[in-house]
């Protein structure tokens, strides 16, 4: 399953201050607030955002397995950027069993994706699988 996409924006600016609170040349704040307002809009729930040393989190709220988008630019040119699922995959061992969150994985990755090629700000979006 991808679960990764790489796409290239100018609607992302990193925030005043905000390379200096991650690490310099990454930062997602806007990409991540961006991100959570366009789920919320398709029923989907995303819980607090949190800053990381490579960008920004975003989890999902499920009643089931946990599932984030981690976000943020990419090393390089100031309008690339980077999603990834936090598991990267949807199939998840825990101790004696197999945790499937495929229907899950799926609802979010198909939000993510008619966000992203629905915006004319968003271009040149490409999906890997992180394997």
């Amino acid at each position: 399953m991808k679960t990764q996409v790489e796409f290239r924006s100018s609607k992302f600016p990193p925030c005043e201050g905000e390379e200096e609170e991650i690490n310099p040349g990454l930062w997602g704040k806007r990409l991540t607030e961006y991100l959570a307002q366009k789920l919320a809009e398709r029923g989907i729930e995303t819980g607090e955002i949190a800053m990381e040393d490579w960008g920004y989190r975003l989890p999902v709220r499920s009643d089931g397995p946990s599932l984030a988008l981690c976000c943020g630019h990419q090393n390089g040119d100031d309008d690339q950027f980077l999603v990834f699922t936090d598991p990267c995959t949807p199939k998840m061992k825990k101790l004696f069993r197999t945790i499937d969150a495929t229907a899950l994985f799926t609802r979010v990755l198909e939000a993510l994706r008619q966000i992203l090629e629905t915006d004319s700000d968003i271009r040149e979006i490409v999906w890997r699988d992180p394997k």
